[in-house]
C-alpha cells in the first residue's frame, strides 16, 4: 500500500493537481474496496493497483482541470464504479454530486463506498441518463462522463438536465478531433488536451455549452 500511495502522490503532482495528504487515505480505502468487490462482481476490467490509480483515479482527477471553481453541483453520467464522480468528490468535498448508473451491482458498490468513506452531499441515481424524469430537468451546473457516448448523443441526452448557462464535459481519446470534424456546428466551448501520467496517454476533455 505504501507503493500505491507514492504512485498516487507522484502522478497527481505530474498532472498539476493538488492532492492534500489527508485525501490519500480515502483513495487507498477506495482502491482496497474496489479490488475486493471486483473479485465478486467484476466492476472494472482493471485489476492492478497501478492501473486503477492511473487509469481510474488520475484519469478522473483530470476533470478538475476543466471545472470552474464556483460550481456547486455536478452529475456523473454512466459512472460505473464511481469514475470520475467519487475521485472528484474526495478532492472537492464542497461539491454536491449525483452518480448516475443503471447497473444494480455497481449501484450497490457505489452506496457501499459512499458509506465507507463517510461522504456527504453525494447520491446515487439508479437509472440511465436518457431516462431521467422531469424532476431532474435544469438541475445540474455540470454533467460529466467517461462513458462511451458520442458527442452528439451526450448533448442530446444530457442538456435537458443542465441549468441555463451550464456545461457538459466529455472525455475523449486521440480520435476526438476526427469526431469533432464529422459533427457539424457543435457548441464546443473549450478543449483541454491533457497527458495522463505514467502511461503517457492523451486525454481530450471536451467542454460543451447547452
Amino acid at each position: 500500500m505504501t507503493r500505491a500511495k507514492e504512485l498516487l502522490r507522484k502522478a497527481s503532482r505530474e498532472t498539476g493537481i493538488t492532492l492534500s495528504e489527508k485525501r490519500v487515505p480515502s483513495f487507498m480505502t477506495y482502491l482496497t474496496e474496489l479490488k475486493k468487490w471486483n473479485r465478486a462482481y467484476n466492476l472494472t476490467a482493471l485489476k492492478t493497483d497501478e492501473d486503477i490509480i492511473v487509469k481510474h483515479f488520475l484519469d478522473s482527477l483530470l476533470y478538475l482541470k476543466a471545472l470552474p471553481e464556483d460550481i456547486s453541483n455536478l452529475a456523473d453520467a454512466g459512472t460505473g464504479a464511481g469514475f470520475p464522480g467519487i475521485p472528484i468528490k474526495i478532492v472537492r468535498p464542497d461539491m454536491d454530486i449525483a452518480l448516475i448508473e443503471s447497473s444494480r451491482k455497481k449501484c450497490a458498490f457505489l452506496r457501499h463506498i459512499i458509506r465507507t468513506l463517510k461522504l456527504s452531499g453525494i447520491n446515487v441515481i439508479e437509472d440511465r441518463l436518457e431516462n431521467l424524469g422531469k424532476e431532474y430537468e435544469g438541475c445540474f451546473d455540470v454533467i460529466v462522463s467517461r462513458a462511451t457516448f458520442s458527442i452528439k448523443e451526450f448533448l442530446q441526452s444530457a442538456c435537458p438536465y443542465v441549468k441555463k448557462g451550464g456545461m457538459l464535459v466529455l472525455n475523449k481519446g486521440p480520435k476526438a478531433a476526427e469526431e469533432l470534424r464529422e459533427a457539424d456546428r457543435l457548441p464546443v466551448k473549450e478543449i483541454f488536451k491533457l497527458q495522463l501520467p505514467v502511461i503517457n496517454a492523451v486525454r481530450n476533455l471536451i467542454v460543451l455549452e447547452c
